[in-house]
């Protein structure tokens, strides 16, 4: 009897031959079914998988084959630029951008991309794309329109002929430079952007060359792109421009190169140029009441910036500089307006000899001058800093001829140029490399170049554009109240450490030595020593440091030669600054430590120092890491 209670199906399984076996028997078909699909599936996908990493091997080996190729024509390509063989150049960029191209599709494909979401190894993929699609771009979108308008434009042209410029086709040609500028801006953006902390070596190596070659490219051509725009409106295409030139001395520091002892009127009036009033800053005298200053910088660096010409450039900040000088001439000579200022000192002028060859001094008064000396009538490149920054010092006691002689010189050199002595290439070398060395800077007094010229190499703001991220700033005064930095050897460097509170913290060292004779007492001029007017002792170098962090860090301690001093603190903006004062003998050296703290920014850290006698690759050092801040 059967239980009705009982589950039928439970019990009719229990019967041999019954369909409880039967239905066993087909699903243990099912499964040998599912398992040989399931293994032939694994067999598909590992095949795949292999095929598909064979293919990634082999499109690795492609885009790293393609890119090399590329690279290495860059130097071919730059020497026929400059060689002026376009049609050789044109093919040869024709062939860059085909392997740029070919490059970008490859790594920019279905199967990259796929890789790129990879865990681990996807970041190198992703960083490998970023650099092929940022050397497309700038084969394609930058060097193509800029190699055009090179070819098209007459270069010589640029370069002053009879004391004119002519700069239409520049006007002309400054859209698609301006447009170049942006796309290599945006390359080196991109790149800067990757974390090569995740890649391994071998990718890291390539992305990290690459950004800086970007980052060279893009301040060399930021500058160029810059003068496009500007050289027309302020050569006086729209009408006659007025410009105050200060000629800095750097044998004796100020923070933006040094003190402003000769001047001089520029004048231009479509494309002509003409050198006007020549004067001196001791000429003009003091100010008072002073000319009123940004009380911020005031607080920093005493209301003296307002007081004398000699001490507008205290501030590292040009465009607050070059206002105050302005208004101080103006004021002095009335009527004139100045529309902008332009600083320049004796290596801009030595990097322009490069250029003009030597220039003979032919003004009467100071040839009578310099009759009984040793100092040269024919300034070369290889003579004027010394003479300008040393012996006019030892040959010439008197200040106001020692100005003649400076002012002489500069209008000299000036004369050369305008009158066109030089190639144009030669010349817009010879400017680029001095804007870059931040020795030569220009301010603007209209708003809209202002803005231009803020964004550029020339600008000189401390608190501006191209001052965010992790910008760190050096800048000498001098505290001395004589021509001693021409014996002053310095070098700065960056010290970046981890803090515990997991925030960047970084130590400005900056390691200077006294160069001058140890008798410097008695065989250099008291003019040079100072003869212990301000307190120094003569042959002694007393110099205030003033020591810039990025943007909401703080600074920590100062101390000299590992001894903790006493600093002085403030602010600028929302950069913290600290000053220090250090005064060394002949012979003595000397390390000086900044330390900031809580750097938020994480973008790679620039260092700024005032431009002085020495290249800036001589001064700043590369910067160390003292522990990983991982």
């Amino acid at each position: 009897m059967i239980d009705p209670s009982a589950d039928h199906d439970s019990v009719s399984h229990d019967y041999p031959g019954g369909e409880g076996s039967h239905i066993r028997r087909k699903r243990a078909g099912v499964r040998r079914k599912a398992l040989a699909l399931a293994g032939l599936g694994s067999l598909i996908v590992a095949a795949a998988a292999c095929a598909c990493g064979g293919i990634l091997v082999s499109q690795v080996s492609s885009v790293r084959g393609d890119l090399e190729e590329a690279v290495e024509l860059i130097p071919q390509l730059r020497v026929q630029i400059q060689g002026g063989n376009h049609h050789q150049a044109q093919e040869t960029l024709e062939f860059i951008q085909a392997q740029t191209a070919r490059a970008r599709e490859t790594a920019s494909g279905p199967l990259w991309r796929t890789a790129s979401l990879v865990p681990y190894v996807g970041s190198n993929f992703r960083a490998i794309t970023e650099v092929t699609v940022s050397g497309d771009d700038v084969a394609t979108l930058a060097l193509g329109p800029l190699l055009s308008k090179y070819d098209s434009l007459d270069w010589q042209a640029l370069s002053p002929t009879d004391g004119r410029i002519d700069v239409a086709q520049l006007a002309e040609a400054a859209p698609s430079i301006m447009a170049a500028d942006n796309t290599i801006s945006l390359s080196y953006e991109r790149l800067a952007a990757i974390e090569t902390s995740d890649l391994i070596p071998q990718v890291a190596a390539p992305v990290l060359s690459a950004t800086e070659q970007l980052q060279k490219a893009s301040l060399a051509l930021g500058t160029v792109s810059s003068a496009a725009q500007l050289l027309p409106p302020m050569l006086g295409n729209d009408g006659p421009r007025t410009y105050l030139v200060l000629v800095q001395n750097s044998a004796e520091v100020r923070a933006t190169g040094g003190i402003p002892g000769a001047l001089a009127i520029l004048k231009t009036d479509h494309g002509q140029i003409s050198l006007g009033d020549q004067s001196s800053a001791t000429a003009l005298g003091e100010f008072r009441p002073s000319i009123p200053v940004d009380s911020e910088q005031a607080a920093m660096f005493t209301k003296r910036l307002g007081t004398q010409m000699q001490n507008v450039n205290l501030t590292p900040d040009f465009p607050t500089a070059a206002s105050t000088a302005k208004q101080m001439w103006e004021e002095r000579h009335h009527g004139q307006t100045v529309d902008g200022v332009v600083a320049i000192d004796p290596i801009v002028l030595s990097h322009l000899l490069e250029v003009t060859g030597p220039v003979a001094l032919t003004d009467s008064g100071v040839l009578d001058l310099i009759h009984a000396t040793s100092l040269p009538s024919s300034l070369t490149s290889e003579n004027v800093a010394s003479t300008l920054l040393s012996e006019v010092y030892r040959e010439i006691e008197n200040p106001a001829a020692q100005d003649a002689y400076f002012a002489a010189v500069a209008g000299s050199v000036f004369a050369a140029f305008a009158d066109g002595q030089g190639n144009s290439s030669q010349l817009l070398k010879a400017l680029t490399t001095s804007a870059n060395e931040d020795r030569l800077r220009v301010w603007s007094n209209l708003p809209d170049e202002q803005e231009t010229l803020g964004s550029s190499a020339l600008g000189g703001s401390v608190v501006g554009q191209g001052t965010g991220g992790a910008t760190f700033g050096v800048y000498f005064n001098d505290g001395t109240g004589a021509k001693m930095d021409y014996y002053a050897k310095r070098t700065v460097q960056l010290l970046q450490r981890c803090k515990a509170d997991a925030y960047n913290g970084y130590t400005v060292r900056t390691t200077v030595t006294n160069d001058a004779p140890l008798d410097a007492a008695s065989s250099l001029p008291a003019y040079v020593t100072g003869g212990g007017q301000f307190g120094v002792e003569p042959g002694s170098i007393r110099t205030n440091y003033v020591v810039y962090g990025p943007a909401q860090s703080f600074v920590e301690t100062a101390s000299i030669n590992g001894e903790t001093v006493p600093i002085g603190s403030g602010k600028h903006g929302q950069r913290p600054v600290g000053t220090v004062t250090l005064e060394l003998g002949p012979g003595e050296s000397a390390v000086l430590d900044v330390a900031f703290s809580r750097v938020v920014q994480d973008s790679e850290p620039r260092l700024m120092v005032t431009p002085s006698i020495a290249s800036t690759e001589e001064v700043i050092l590369p910067m160390i890491t003292e522990n990983s801040c991982e």
